[in-house]
Parts: C-alpha cells; sequence; structure tokens
C-alpha cells in the first residue's frame, strides 16, 4: 500500500477525535532500509483536538493509537505523535 494510501487511511481514522487541525509528514525515505523497518511507513503527526483537554501525554496518545487501530500492526511502522488541545496552539 503506498503511502498516501495509508495517510488517507490515517487521516479517516483521527476524524473521530474531532480535530481542529491534523498534520501528516510522510518520513518514511529518511528509515528506508534500517533493520526492524518492516517495510511500514513512517510518519510524523500534530493533531489538535478540544477531545485532548484535561488529559495527559499517555492518555492522548492512547486515544491516537486506538483510532488508528490495526493500521499500527501493518501498514504504519512508526508513528511521531504530537498531540494538543486548540489552547496549547
Amino acid at each position: 500500500m503506498s503511502a498516501s494510501t495509508v495517510e488517507a487511511r490515517l487521516r479517516e481514522r483521527l476524524a473521530q477525535l474531532a480535530p481542529t487541525q491534523i498534520e501528516i509528514i510522510d518520513e518514511s525515505a529518511k528509515h528506508a532500509g534500517h533493520a526492524g523497518s518492516g517495510g511500514g511507513a513512517h510518519f510524523r503527526l500534530l493533531i489538535v483536538s478540544p477531545r485532548f483537554s484535561g488529559l495527559n501525554t499517555l492518555a492522548r496518545h492512547r486515544l491516537v493509537t486506538e483510532a488508528v487501530g490495526e493500521l499500527m500492526h501493518g501498514e504504519i511502522h512508526a508513528l511521531s505523535i504530537k498531540a494538543r488541545t486548540p489552547e496549547e496552539v
């Protein structure tokens, strides 16, 4: 599956968090061929959502990884997450 297709699926999954902003950067080219890459895509994510209000970093990351679901077990090898509230941007 191409990185652009994975990115589109990622955006679909993250929509359930009612984001006011999403930035997804494909960093796969930086990691091509490294040990353990598994052939999956590497992404950096900035997501802004009021759903993160009152949650610590770990709880925010859990919400994101739950939303992403099985993509984290195949198409996505690595996902760097910055999860912010609208007030933190």
